[in-house]
């Protein structure tokens, strides 16, 4: 891997989306964004809701750089995605296999979890090994793995409940913090080359995202004209979006609505007519 897919990684993963993605949360969930009883206005609340979801999805971009370098190492990734006992659908953050050894990692940015998630960590990681252990015995080593290696609150929880698994499942279990991992796999440089290019990638970042859709009106229409029909009924018909200053935070002159009007107005169907009349009439009250 060079700097330039694991840049590409990264804005796929963080920022790519991101613009339908907020409008579905507005419509979908309009509570979480407007009322009497928050200290922040609608420019600062959408701008808390992005930094959250870069966040958020940052953990799903280092968990495919982690997945590019196994590969590089010469691991054969396996299919990620088993069934409990039940039947239920389990997602691995990382499974692959060396020689007889099959590995699978359960993986999280930071361990900073109150006392209910890292129980539920626990309990998520065992559901998993049970499964693969019936199927690959004592030729699996599992590991519970956090990515920041400077955040290490429920270090000694872990060390007992894996100490307690281990012994039970008769196998190898690790716990590994940040370079712990990359060393165990015997590759500790690509560990430092990904901290040296997660802080120029960081660099290159502006201050704060850009949450004024109108900044490139055909750039945004392009992205948003794919939210569902029903998000845009119930984005259109809240008033209280519109009275409470979140629809002008994010469409500051209105120009992508202006657009968004005509890509309605050109779709053939009626529940893209009934758009365009509301969307219309929301142009002019408050545009």
């Amino acid at each position: 891997m060079n700097y330039g897919k694991f840049c590409a990684i990264l804005n796929k993963h963080i920022f790519e989306g991101e613009k339908k993605e907020l409008l579905k949360r507005i419509a979908e969930r309009p509570e979480r964004f407007i009322g009497l009883f928050r200290p922040t206005k609608p420019g600062a609340k959408i701008l808390q809701h992005l930094l959250q979801s870069h966040e958020i999805r940052f953990g799903d971009a280092i968990e495919e750089v982690i997945e590019e370098n196994l590969k590089e190492f010469g691991f054969e990734l396996l299919d990620k995605s088993i069934d409990s006992k039940e039947g239920e659908p389990l997602t691995l953050d990382q499974h692959f296999r060396k020689g007889k050894m099959v590995y699978f990692i359960e993986q999280k940015v930071r361990d900073d979890h109150d006392s209910t998630k890292k129980r539920g960590q626990v309990a998520n990681f065992e559901s998993k090994l049970e499964v693969l252990y019936e199927k690959e015995k004592t030729n699996l080593a599992a590991i519970i793995y956090f990515i920041d290696p400077d955040l290490i609150k429920n270090k000694n929880y872990y060390d007992q409940e894996i100490k307690r698994l281990s012994s039970f499942y008769g196998i190898k279990i690790y716990l590994f913090y940040g370079k712990e991992l990359f060393e165990f796999l015997g590759r500790s440089e690509s560990w430092e080359q990904m901290l040296t290019w997660l802080k120029q990638w960081k660099d290159s970042l502006p201050e704060l995202p850009e949450i004024n859709l109108d900044s490139n009106p055909k750039e945004s229409l392009e992205e948003i004209k794919a939210l569902e029909l029903r998000n845009w009924r119930k984005f259109l018909e809240n008033e209280r979006l519109w009275d409470e200053g979140i629809v002008k935070a994010i469409f500051r002159k209105g120009e992508t609505l202006k657009l968004l009007l005509e890509f309605f107005k050109s779709q053939d169907s009626i529940p893209y007519k009934k758009l365009a009349s509301l969307l219309n009439q929301r142009l002019q009250k408050y545009f």
